[in-house]
């Protein structure tokens, strides 16, 4: 699509050399023609009024207009009475074809991907009311860069709700605002390793791409520690030499058990023991439906947990908002990271967010969504006990994801090929774990951005796959 420019005229680099002998119109023709031929100007792009070209490049609109009367000539500008001049169709030479086309992926019936809210029910209306309200209060002195924290607003308001909903000894002081759960997990590696951690556990079902890659940007030694119905085996973790560990304690990833009151205690008394950090990724605490609400673990504990929140699961991932509750010890190491990583998160969106949470739209939308979220788990329960009895469901007690264990022996790589050649996108546990050995035949089932049709739907479509 060409650019369409708002502005009387747009602005196009072109220069003139007046020493090289070569005639000026001359000079203008070939470098308007060789933009269109390389695509600097494409097909319907608008250029400069004759008039406006010549005053930037000191030349008579006469010369001006000679040009563009040769190039529309050789087919390569269009003009119209009233009209700009555009670059003409096809006065580019076609593309070459790609050597491999990418085969286009089918339609799916339902696609169970997971960690992906429902990306139709963003509050538009709401971030559009409160992006322009932050745009009409923000004093002058907030369009500079500010405090690489994140806005003291933002900090403030965050910091409130954290402690109101989850429990948190959250501090605006050691909150730091940072860009989603990837940036606030790579700073504070970088963090920890400064301070001479050298190995960081992490939990094994987990995601292993991402601790992975994480730890060793930072130069830090990845660790997997197994998972079982308690939470993360903290003997296990003893037995690592770590002396950091990213764990999902209110609601494990992606086996959906909550990490237990005695594991939780022994846990904190391994980071005192150690002088360790707890890495602490409250992912999806919101959305809790049979089950009391569980704190946070950096309540108990807020000089040795770090605890990383995010709105990409509440709202969407595309705000790339998040923060970080920041140990004492580690707040400033941790501001001069994000300092030199990107000088601050943007400054209009932090502010749009402090309105929404303080407005109370915000928690109109958490209420909205975990009604919605609930209807599509007990359409995910009923379709499965209708079409596939055999198939049993944990994981169920909140998020929007649910663990399926296929009967033995299924083979859980042929049911996701099969289940796609029908048109659904299946997911298996294998790619949560962090060894290659295969362990039981188990799917993830997300169900947060698929409407309750479309899971009914998926889970007939492939019911005999899942035995």
């Amino acid at each position: 699509m060409p650019v369409q420019w708002a502005g009387r005229s747009p602005e196009l680099l072109l220069t003139v050399d007046r020493s090289s002998g070569e005639q000026l119109r001359a000079q203008l023709e070939r470098q308007v023609r060789d933009a269109i031929r390389s695509g600097r100007l494409r097909e319907g792009e608008r250029l400069p009024s004759s008039r406006e070209l010549a005053r930037t490049l000191g030349l008579s609109r006469g010369l001006v207009q000679d040009c563009y009367a040769q190039l529309q000539a050789e087919g390569y500008l269009v003009t119209r009475v009233g009209s700009a001049t555009r670059v003409a169709p096809c006065a580019q030479p076609p593309a070459p074809a790609d050597s491999a086309p990418v085969a286009e992926l089918p339609r799916l019936i339902a696609d169970f991907r997971h960690g992906v809210p429902d990306l139709a029910s963003f509050p538009r209306a709401d971030w559009l009311w409160a992006l322009r309200e932050a745009a009409r209060r923000m004093p002058t002195a907030d369009l500079d860069y500010g405090d690489p924290r994140g806005s003291q607003a933002l900090r403030t308001v965050v910091a409130a709700y954290l402690r109101r909903v989850r429990a948190a000894a959250a501090d605006p002081g050691h909150t730091l605002v940072c860009s989603g759960f990837a940036q606030g997990l790579g700073l504070t590696l970088q963090a920890l390793a400064r301070t001479g951690v050298r190995a960081v556990a992490h939990e094994d079902p987990g995601s292993p791409g991402t601790a992975t890659a994480s730890a060793r940007a930072a130069g830090l030694t990845p660790v997997p520690v197994p998972v079982d119905a308690h939470g993360i085996d903290v003997r296990a973790l003893e037995a690592t030499g770590a002396r950091a560990v990213i764990v999902t304690p209110a609601h494990q990833w992606p086996t959906g058990v909550v990490l237990t009151p005695e594991r939780r205690h022994a846990l904190l008394a391994w980071a005192r023991r150690h002088d360790a950090y707890i890495i602490e990724d409250d992912y999806d605490a919101e959305f809790r439906y049979d089950k009391d609400p569980v704190g946070a673990l950096q309540g108990l504990a807020a000089d040795r947990v770090i605890s990383i929140g995010t709105v990409s699961k509440s709202l969407a991932p595309a705000l790339r908002i998040g923060w970080l509750l920041c140990p004492p010890a580690l707040t400033a190491p941790l501001t001069a990271l994000k300092r030199i990583a990107d000088r601050g998160t943007p400054t209009l969106d932090q502010l749009a967010l402090a309105l929404l949470i303080e407005s109370g739209r915000y928690d109109r939308h958490l209420r909205r969504m975990r009604t919605m979220y609930a209807a599509r788990r007990t359409a995910l329960v009923a379709a499965l006990a209708a079409h596939a009895p055999r198939v049993r469901l944990t994981g169920l007690a909140a998020g929007f994801h649910a663990v399926a264990h296929l009967p033995d022996g299924t083979e859980e790589e042929r049911v996701l090929t099969e289940a796609l050649s029908r048109r659904v996108g299946l997911y298996g546990m294998s790619a949560c774990r962090a060894a290659p050995a295969p362990g039981p035949p188990q799917l993830v089932l997300g169900f947060g951005d698929v409407p309750e049709r479309a899971i009914t739907e998926g889970i007939a479509a492939v019911a005999d796959l899942l035995g």
